[in-house]
């Protein structure tokens, strides 16, 4: 059997992980001098709290490759395959996190895939490659199957606020300043693995409409669309998005999954997004 794993990236939510035995390592998110994994010692409940009370944006660091060594070993032993699906490298150093410390394993079978993307889809790959593992299927099918999904992907957010694109430097102050006078709303995507102006819209309210509408145009009529909603403090407004998509396209189960820590430091509270396979 081949064993995939996970990373808090993924927005699955822990029960559903754990249930499945998913092997999932956290990234860290550090305030000051103190440094949290955002599995068991960081929550995203907790983690909004502190944000919010805290005067400098947190920073974020990937998985320490010792994290992976108890998966690693385990497979070992059973002499498994494994598979790592990790965020896109261009904004994660968790592919070279478990790559390095797949070098203290060199009797094992480690592939680790950059995803080339984040959150709701990246769940979406976890999720179908653990399944294909669970039926038997062999890791080289398993890898060949998410490596064709990579490019499929289409994943877009609309962020509440510029202020943490702002502190995090990747918008300057001024930009800043105009957006919000002209209470403008980016809508962002992930293009080649790295986060990207998609449109703009003078509310949040137009650009929610408009992602219903690029998913009315774009997402596939089938489950194989793979489509989810991604959010965080914005429960009601997620159930109220999904219900709008529903009247657009003929997809019955549409998940809605909230953002971890790793990802809110640069979007903010109530961000909001969706994500889904051509």
């Amino acid at each position: 059997m081949t064993i995939i794993v996970a990373d808090t990236t993924c927005s699955l939510p822990r029960d559903l992980l754990a249930q499945r035995g998913i092997p999932t390592v956290p990234q860290v998110v550090i305030f000051g001098e103190d440094a949290y994994h955002d599995d068991r010692e960081l929550d995203t409940a907790t983690f909004l709290q502190k944000l919010k009370a805290s005067p400098a944006l947190p920073k974020t660091a990937a998985p320490e490759p010792p994290l992976y060594y108890p998966i690693y070993k385990a497979a070992l032993d059973k002499g498994e395959s494994v598979i790592v699906i990790a965020p896109s490298a261009k904004v994660s150093g968790t592919v070279r996190s478990a790559e390095v410390a797949a070098q203290e394993f060199p009797g094992l079978d480690v592939r680790v895939i950059d995803s080339l993307t984040v959150s709701c889809n990246l769940g979406s790959m976890i999720l179908v490659a653990d399944d294909m593992a669970k039926a038997g299927k062999s890791a080289d099918e398993i890898e060949a199957k998410i490596r064709a999904m990579i490019p499929r992907g289409r994943i877009f957010f609309v962020v509440d606020t510029l202020e943490y694109l702002a502190k995090g430097g990747r918008i300057g102050g001024a930009k800043k300043l105009l957006a919000e006078l002209l209470e403008i709303k980016p809508i962002l995507t992930i293009r080649d693995g790295q986060v990207e102006p998609f449109e703009q819209q003078r509310t949040k309210k137009r650009a929610m409409a408009r992602l219903a509408e690029v998913v009315a145009e774009e997402c596939p009529r089938t489950g194989e669309s793979y489509l989810s909603v991604l959010q965080v403090e914005a429960e009601s407004e997620a159930q109220a998005f999904v219900a709008t998509l529903k009247e657009h396209v003929s997809v019955t189960e549409i998940p809605i999954y909230e953002l971890p820590p790793a990802i809110v430091v640069h979007g903010g509270p109530k961000t909001m997004g969706v994500g889904f396979f051509v």
